[in-house]
């Protein structure tokens, strides 16, 4: 993991094409701008977890639903 120290107006670019600018700063917490291109998707890590899960139970779920069918 690289950890960087960045302040208000500075970025940081991942390969060719992304570019991560820090827009504001308050306590606690910091505020991005995301330049990257549209068909990259960008997502809150928690939001991801949250999508994760609810797939898995989905899965889950037809699994059983599945083995309660007889042939």
């Amino acid at each position: 993991m690289l950890v960087i120290t960045r302040k208000k107006g500075e970025s940081l670019l991942i390969g060719d094409n992304i570019e991560i600018t820090i827009v504001k700063l308050d306590d606690g917490s910091v505020k991005l701008a995301i330049d990257a291109p549209k068909e990259m998707r960008i997502l809150r890590k928690e939001l991801y977890n949250e999508v994760k899960a609810e797939n898995q139970k989905s899965i889950e779920f037809n699994l059983d639903v599945l083995k309660g069918i007889k042939k």
